[in-house]
């Protein structure tokens, strides 16, 4: 399906009945939004409404060229829409990695909009602030928002070099073979890497996003072999949720928890939204 919001059409996968509680699923980088195939069979089982979103870049109808206009903000404004265009006044968020950035923000932003808020892997904002600017390992672990954030297509250019072999290279084997071609052939379109990288490009070095603490009930998952996003901040985002929160580590588990776990991600979702 489509989505028409801010003046960009957004492709979008839906599952589950039309009247179902609606769960919006927000992709990460370098992610679309069947990622989240098997969750969203898993929820519309149980009745929900699972509505995945290309978000703005990956969405060929949803591609400015102004790096300004990827900044967290408009990304927020972005799933505001999708619940308006969708007839929803409130809904249940999930986001993994960039998704789950912007899920936070939202939650900070619009506490009334969400009946709950899960996130994979990304801690909160201010908890990874934090942890970059006084962890060594965290500074040393987003060394790469720093080479995607240079000027001159350079990080375009590395990643797409002999047959895109460093993008592939970022699902690090954790991603089904078949996906991750489908994920280089589309990155692999004419402006559409830009695109995603500007998300990068909006923000800072220090991946400083403004994100109120969450008010909602909340989930948050975290794969102990997450190379890009460690323990300090993923132990610290606790102190920025003021509502009911769970906090469950995936032992073994690496960043790209929809894909490489999603029977337990989709389990924990499911329960975290029955109660």
């Amino acid at each position: 399906m489509e989505l028409v919001v801010n003046d960009y059409t957004y492709n979008a996968i839906t599952a589950g009945p039309e009247d179902g509680d609606l769960v919006l699923l927000l992709h990460g980088w370098p992610e679309f939004a069947d990622c989240w195939t098997e969750e969203m069979t898993a929820l519309a089982e149980a009745g929900f409404r699972a509505v995945a979103v290309d978000q703005r870049g990956y969405s060929p109808g949803a591609r400015p060229a102004d790096i300004a206009d990827y900044h967290v903000d408009h990304l927020v404004n972005d799933v505001i829409g999708f619940a308006d265009a969708l007839g929803a006044q409130q809904f249940h968020l999930v986001g993994h990695d960039w998704g789950g950035i912007v899920a936070w923000a939202v939650a900070g932003a619009h506490p009334d909009r969400l009946k709950t808020l899960s996130v994979l892997a990304t801690p909160h904002p201010r908890a990874l602030g934090k942890a970059i600017a006084e962890d060594e390992d965290q500074s040393r672990r987003v060394d790469y928002v720093r080479f995607f954030r240079q000027p001159g297509g350079i990080a375009e250019q590395s990643l797409l070099a002999d047959d895109a072999a460093r993008l592939r290279g970022a699902y690090a084997g954790k991603v089904p073979e078949e996906l991750v071609e489908e994920n280089v052939r589309r990155l692999s379109e004419p402006g559409a890497l830009t695109a995603t990288l500007n998300w990068y490009r909006a923000a800072d070095d220090q991946l400083d996003i403004p994100a109120e603490p969450s008010t909602v009930p909340t989930l948050y998952v975290w794969g102990s072999e997450d190379v890009a996003l460690g323990p300090v901040a993923a132990y610290r985002t606790a102190e920025f949720v003021d509502g009911p929160f769970r906090f469950v580590e995936l032992t073994g588990a690496s960043h790209w928890l929809p894909e490489e776990a999603p029977g337990e991600v989709s389990a924990l979702i499911r329960s975290h939204l029955a109660g």
